[in-house]
């Protein structure tokens, strides 16, 4: 066996097992009675610690370099291997006992996060996320190190290959100086428009999920291959064979489950359009976290906050609810979704917003690793930042610093691929248009077939054989940037005469 079939052979074991952690993970965060945390927290550890032995092994170095060295291997082959190398050289990088800690701390803060902030109990969650901040230090440190790089983009790394901080700096300066005044005047603009009618509730849990299975259909999930459930907090979990998504669910307000439902959806959508052929691969992943939030916000906020896919949805709206009267006009429903307000909480803002949140959490997650900001002190930065972004500040941590399950879980690093994601999928539908006339009368009449279509062979069936900046080139003719973004936002919220 050549060295290269040899590498395949345990990167394939390395996958299925990393798909199986992914399972119990899914698990933990839906179905798991509380009782079982710290099982769970084992099982997770000893699986992670297994992982990182296989990648770890000393022949996985000599099996790297002898490969590097065959001939006849094609380019799906070769970015295998390149892939494969930038796995190897993250893992060995950090101590087994350290995985195995982080692990466990994250487990473990991850469910006491549950508790607290529902709570708007910080206190309670401090310690706990203490040490899971202290040893993704630990892990930065080893990990800049080993790849030359600084502490924080050490760990951006882990999420967004060969994206450095350097960049994200001037893309959110752009955008830090730009959003303030454009919140204004879209809010000047908004204000001419008629008033919006609030729905009337209440919208019966039940009802919003079958809303949500329906749309979901339109949007091309198959679900011979995945399920929707409910979580605390909305992800994508599972597998590309087994695509598991959560949303959560407001009796007052069911755009905000649907929404959930949309975006993760798009994550769902990139998952299973994941080339087959490179299952349990290195090259067979998502590129990255930012092109993977490209597709969720793609989906939910550019073609299902488009006005014809409002004029199609607000019919079926209607009837799952057994709406009456004007609130239910299609145009009223498009002015409800396409709403700009600052507000507290990520998940549901607004487009035009939704930036300035990422933004806080990028410069305080900065802080936080670098040293700079104690954890301790960390609600009255994120509520000075809330005020200086957005001119508000939340009441307690519940609507604050305690909303996101990022930190608490250990996932540091992954907050501004959020609006690196928004960005490509502003820059990706706007030539998916240009190329397909049939994108968008199709999106009007729910039907998504043109849109996955060339979004499947445009992204997803790209896996990782390119670079985030070099699937963009080839899809759109630019490198990741902010023009299409920026265009978007001012066709949609300045120009809009309807």
């Amino acid at each position: 066996m050549s060295a290269y079939k040899e590498l395949e052979t345990r990167f394939r074991r390395m996958g299925a097992l990393g798909q199986a952690t992914g399972m119990l993970h899914w698990d933990m965060s839906v179905m798991m009675p509380p009782g079982g945390a710290a099982a769970r927290a084992e099982q997770l550890a000893v699986l992670k610690v297994l992982a990182h032995e296989m990648l770890t092994h000393p022949a996985l170095g000599e099996l790297l370099d002898k490969a590097s060295g065959e001939q006849g291997l094609d380019d799906w082959q070769r970015a295998n291997l390149h892939e494969m190398r930038r796995s190897w050289l993250h893992a060995t990088a950090v101590p087994a006992a350290l995985v195995e800690a982080l692990t466990k701390a994250s487990a473990a803060s991850e469910q006491v996060w549950r508790l607290a902030r529902p709570a708007a109990d910080f206190k309670m969650l401090l310690p706990y996320m203490a040490e899971v901040l202290r040893l993704s230090r630990e892990t930065a440190k080893v990990k800049a190190a080993r790849l030359d790089l600084g502490l924080y983009d050490a760990l951006l790394d882990q999420y967004e290959p060969g994206m450095r901080s350097a960049r994200i700096d001037a893309l959110f300066g752009g955008l830090a100086e730009f959003l303030p005044g454009f919140l204004a005047r879209a809010m000047e603009a908004q204000a001419k428009r008629p008033p919006i009618q609030k729905l009337p509730g209440p919208f019966p849990a039940e009802k919003q999920r079958a809303l949500g299975r329906q749309l979901m259909q339109a949007l091309g999930f198959d679900f011979a291959h995945g399920r929707l459930d409910e979580s605390a907090h909305p992800f994508t979990g599972g597998i590309p064979d087994d695509v598991r998504i959560t949303t959560r669910y407001d009796e007052d307000d069911f755009t905000r489950g649907l929404m959930g439902v949309l975006h993760e959806t798009g994550h769902a959508l990139y998952e299973r359009g994941l080339p087959t052929r490179w299952r349990l691969q290195p090259v067979g992943d998502a590129r990255g976290m930012a092109l993977h939030e490209s597709q969720s916000l793609l989906m939910e906020m550019q073609a299902c906050r488009s006005r014809g896919f409002v004029h199609f949805a607000a019919p079926l709206m209607r009837a799952a609810f057994d709406g009456i009267g004007p609130p239910w006009d299609a145009e009223n429903v498009y002015r409800l979704y396409t709403r700009v307000e600052p507000g507290f909480i990520r998940v549901d803002a607004d487009e035009v917003t939704y930036p300035a949140h990422v933004i806080l959490r990028y410069r305080l997650e900065r802080a936080m690793i670098a040293g700079d900001l104690d954890l301790a002190d960390l609600p009255g930065a994120w509520n000075d930042g809330m005020k200086a972004l957005l001119g508000i500040t939340p009441p307690d941590d519940r609507l604050g610093c305690l909303q996101d399950i990022h930190w608490p879980d250990g996932a540091w690093g992954y907050f501004p691929t959020y609006t690196l994601g928004a960005l490509a999928a502003a820059q990706l539908f706007q030539a998916a248009k240009r190329a397909e006339p049939a994108i968008e009368p199709g999106i009007a009449r729910g039907d998504f077939r043109p849109l996955l279509a060339w979004l499947a062979a445009n992204v997803h069936a790209k896996g990782s054989r390119a670079t985030t900046d070099e699937i963009m080139q080839e899809a759109t003719g630019a490198k990741l940037g902010d023009a299409a973004f920026r265009a978007h936002l001012q066709s949609r919220y300045i120009d809009d005469r309807g």
